[in-house]
């Protein structure tokens, strides 16, 4: 699960290797989605643009108001909160302040992956 506010090419790559994890890992039912915090009239277009030049297979984008859905608390300060959990339990949990997040960054997420899935 990541929440984001913004598109940004980090972000983008961050995405297309979360895709291509879940993808990989479909028989044990991974899933994965984006939540852009953001009410920016513009953005549909912008997610459209983003999941087709990544050319993403399973990850879900959505919207939600720019606080984040209820319970969740996502810091206001942070531009990208990646959560990693299992049958509701957190494993590893990530939080970027604007331009931040960086490729060393994106590798770690990834490696935390198997965290969570089966062995």
């Amino acid at each position: 699960m990541i929440f984001a506010r913004e598109v940004s090419d980090n972000l983008t790559g961050l995405v297309k290797k979360i895709d291509a994890a879940t993808e990989k890992n479909s028989s044990c039912n991974m899933g994965s989605f984006v939540v852009f915090l953001n009410d920016d009239e513009s953005l549909e277009k912008k997610l459209q643009e983003m999941a087709k030049k990544a050319d993403l297979k399973k990850i879900i984008l959505t919207t939600d108001n720019p606080a984040g859905p209820r319970g969740y608390d996502i810091p206001k300060d942070a531009d990208i909160t990646v959560v990693l959990y299992n049958k509701r339990k957190v494993a590893s949990n990530f939080a970027f302040r604007k331009d931040e997040l960086k490729s060393a960054d994106i590798e770690k997420i990834v490696a935390d992956l198997k965290k969570i899935l089966p062995e």
